[in-house]
Parts: C-alpha cells; sequence; structure tokens
C-alpha cells in the first residue's frame, strides 16, 4: 500500500513508501548487516586460529567452507517456513540463530568445537536471506525497488565494515575469541523485528488464496523445478554460482593473502578491507539506481566486465599503494557491484507462492561453489607454492566470465508486479 500521489506534484521516492515498509525494510537491512558481521569476522582470524589450535590453514579453511554449504539448508528450511508461516518469524529464528553459534564459538576449548558451531552457524546465516529479501522486496514500492535492494544487499559491506575495524582496533587486546563475543549483539534486534514489523500485504493475500481455494503450495522447493520455472531456475543457480565464486575468490583469502604473502600488520590488513567494505556500500546505490533505469541484466553484466581488467592490478603486485587504491576500485565498480542486485533479481524471478524458497535455494546453493573457492586456492597457493595472488586471480576472471554468460541467459524483470494471485499452486 502506497500513500496517494497528486498528478501535478510527483512524491520522491523517497517519500512514496509508508512507514511500515520502510520498518519491514530495515528490519531485513539489519538482519542482513548484523550477519555480515558475524560472517566476515572469521575471514580475518583464519590464521591466528590455525596458529593457536596448531591445525594446518586448510583445515581452517574447511570450516569457512563447511559455514557456507550449511547456508544452502538454513535457506531451503527458512524459505519453505517463510512461504508457509510469513517473513517475520522465520527472520527472528535465523538472527538468534547466528548470534548464539559465533559466542559458542568463541569459547571453543578444540579447534574441533570451533568448527562444529561455526559450520551451525551457517544454518543461521542462510536462514536470514530468503526471508529478509521477501519482506524487503515485497513491502517495497516498484519505482525504486532496484536501488533499495543495491543498498540493502550492499550493507553486506557494513558488516564486513565493522568487523574488519573491529579486527583493527580491538585483536591486539581481545584476540580472535573476543571478536566472535562480540557476535551475539546481532540478537537485540529480534527485539526490533518483533515489535515493528509487519508481513506483507502481498504475501498475505497469497496465504489467504491458498487457502480458501485449497491449493496450498506444501513442497515449494519442487515447484520451482517443473516445467515453466525450470530454465529459470537453473540459469539462476548458475548466475549464483558463478558470483559466489568470484566473490570468494576476490574477498574470501584476501586478508589471509596479506597475511601469509605480504606480511602486513593488523592496521594493514584490516584498512584495504575496510575501504573495500566502504565503496561496496555506496556502490548498491549506483548500481540499484542503474537497474532501475537499465535494467537489471545490464545493471549486473557491466560490473562484471569491469571486474576482468581490474584484477590484476591489486594481486599482481606488492606495492601496498596499487593494492590499496584497486581493491577498493573493484568493491566501487567492479565485482561489488555485480552483487548488490540479488535481492531483486531473484525476487522478481519466482512467484509468490515459491519467492522465499527459490531465492534462498537459488543464492545459497552459489554458496556450495563458494565454499570450495577457499580450499581450492589454498591448496594451489600452498602446495603448488604459487602463492595466493595466481589462484585468486584465476578464480576472479573465470567466475565472472561464467556470470557474464548466466545472465544474458536469463530474463529481464525490471518493472516486474508481485502478485498475490496463484500462479504455480
Amino acid at each position: 500500500m502506497t500513500i496517494a500521489v497528486d498528478v501535478g506534484k510527483p512524491v520522491p521516492w523517497w517519500k512514496e513508501p509508508t512507514k511500515e515498509q520502510w520498518l519491514a525494510w530495515s528490519a531485513a537491512w539489519l538482519g542482513w548487516t548484523l550477519d555480515a558481521f558475524d560472517f566476515t569476522i572469521f575471514l580475518l582470524i583464519m590464521l591466528p586460529i590455525s596458529q593457536e589450535f596448531h591445525v594446518p590453514l586448510t583445515a581452517v579453511t574447511a570450516v569457512f567452507t563447511l559455514t557456507l554449504w550449511m547456508r544452502l539448508v538454513g535457506a531451503t528450511a527458512s524459505g519453505w517456513l517463510s512461504d508457509r508461516i510469513g517473513r517475520k518469524k522465520p527472520l527472528m529464528i535465523s538472527i538468534a540463530w547466528y548470534s548464539a553459534c559465533n559466542f559458542i564459538a568463541a569459547l571453543s576449548p578444540t579447534f574441533w568445537f570451533l568448527f562444529l558451531f561455526r559450520t551451525l552457524l551457517g544454518i543461521g546465516m542462510g536462514a536470514e536471506w530468503p526471508c529478509g529479501a521477501a519482506l524487503a522486496m515485497e513491502s517495497w514500492p516498484i519505482r525504486s525497488r532496484g536501488f533499495m535492494a543495491g543498498v540493502l544487499q550492499a550493507s553486506w559491506g557494513i558488516g564486513a565494515l565493522l568487523s574488519s575495524a573491529a579486527y583493527g582496533l580491538l585483536y591486539n587486546s581481545i584476540g580472535w575469541r573476543g571478536l566472535l563475543m562480540i557476535g551475539v549483539i546481532p540478537a537485540l534486534s529480534i527485539v526490533y523485528v518483533r515489535k515493528f514489523v509487519k508481513e506483507p500485504p502481498v504475501w498475505l493475500e497469497n496465504r489467504r488464496l491458498q487457502r480458501a481455494e485449497h491449493r496450498e503450495v506444501r513442497v515449494p522447493l519442487l515447484k520451482i523445478f517443473k516445467r515453466g520455472l525450470l530454465y529459470n531456475t537453473l540459469t539462476a543457480c548458475w548466475w549464483m554460482a558463478s558470483a559466489f565464486v568470484v566473490g570468494y575468490s576476490i574477498g574470501g583469502l584476501f586478508p589471509t593473502y596479506l597475511q601469509r604473502d605480504l606480511h602486513l600488520s593488523p592496521a594493514l590488513v584490516a584498512l584495504p578491507v575496510m575501504l573495500q567494505s566502504v565503496v561496496f556500500f555506496l556502490s548498491g546505490s549506483l548500481w540499484g539506481f542503474a537497474a532501475d533505469r537499465i535494467g537489471r541484466r545490464w545493471a549486473i553484466l557491466i560490473p562484471v566486465l569491469i571486474t576482468i581488467p581490474l584484477t590484476p592490478f591489486y594481486l599482481m603486485t606488492g606495492n601496498y599503494t596499487m593494492i590499496l587504491i584497486f581493491f577498493t576500485i573493484q568493491g566501487a565498480f567492479g565485482a561489488g557491484g555485480m552483487h548488490t542486485l540479488h535481492p531483486a533479481y531473484l525476487s522478481e524471478r519466482f512467484p509468490t507462492e515459491v519467492r522465499a524458497t527459490a531465492a534462498g535455494f537459488v543464492y545459497h546453493q552459489g554458496a556450495i561453489f563458494g565454499g570450495l573457492t577457499a580450499p581450492v586456492i589454498t591448496y594451489f597457493a600452498t602446495s603448488w607454492h604459487l602463492g595466493f595472488a595466481v589462484p585468486m586471480a584465476a578464480g576472479t576472471i573465470l567466475g565472472c566470465i561464467s556470470a557474464a554468460f548466466a545472465v544474458l541467459l536469463g530474463p529481464e524483470t525490471k518493472g516486474t508486479v508481485f502478485k498475490a494471485e496463484l500462479s504455480v499452486a
């Protein structure tokens, strides 16, 4: 529901949403940003964890891998629950889950204890995205949906910024355990979601129709693999798998590369990560704005193609200034931008009955491939004695080429109207 508009006096886009729509979007934003903090803090402390527990670095990157893989479990379960009982409750459950797991992991007496709870954290991480994305996109007016999707997804950069700032400022005093303990703070946001957020009207009406017509979708995951949606599902899965490979080839081991290969201090490691996180957040506005004008596909394709020539400038050099400048540029105009349209583009590709399940599954099956990225890169970097730069560059460039083809073969969804009518029930 939007406010009345005087035809002669157009309302600015930011005044079009109602209070309830702003509150719903803010809830998804909060959950995603804090999710990012809890996940990315681990990327900064993998090396000291391996040193404290006397385990190979590849074993610690396996924790990273399984955390990503378990996101698919959480996303599929949360998506199903969101399509059945609403977007709000699964969002609260997911935030409580990943906050608790991060805190418990900080108390680990052994590496395997940490391995277990960081793996379980992946379930909560995966659960947050589908319910949060559906809540935000279904609640938001169509005119600026792409822009706000970009801001929402790019808010991962704010979480990464907070984690890198915490690492740079606090690591020497509280260690990696203290940094993980801070991860319990996101649980406080549950109070906000419970008190202020309402279910999207389009979902409420869709569920009413399912019940009234006795056409309830009980297993939405199966629906997206049936005729009519199968091609869309497969090309979306291809796109997200490629995007995750690119994302984790760039950022997953970047702190480890700076620590192990270049032997930089915590402050020097944190600075490029912080700067890239800031511009990644700003890129959400840039590419979200573009998506509402030139379409979803071009707003993804352009930064994908920019990424390829940028990659050597920050990886194939030992010059810290060049690393700082070009890694930052990458976050704004390159790979950072290619990730900002995920909530809008995935939500618009699927009907209301299966939206959360479909978006959650497609997005997080990509995490399976993203999870393989870190150990594969680490294997070539250490066992083949290549260092991290070459395999990171290879993963980035090959992933970009794959992502470009997947997006070109997918549909354009700009202007999609979310409907309560039953489409696949």
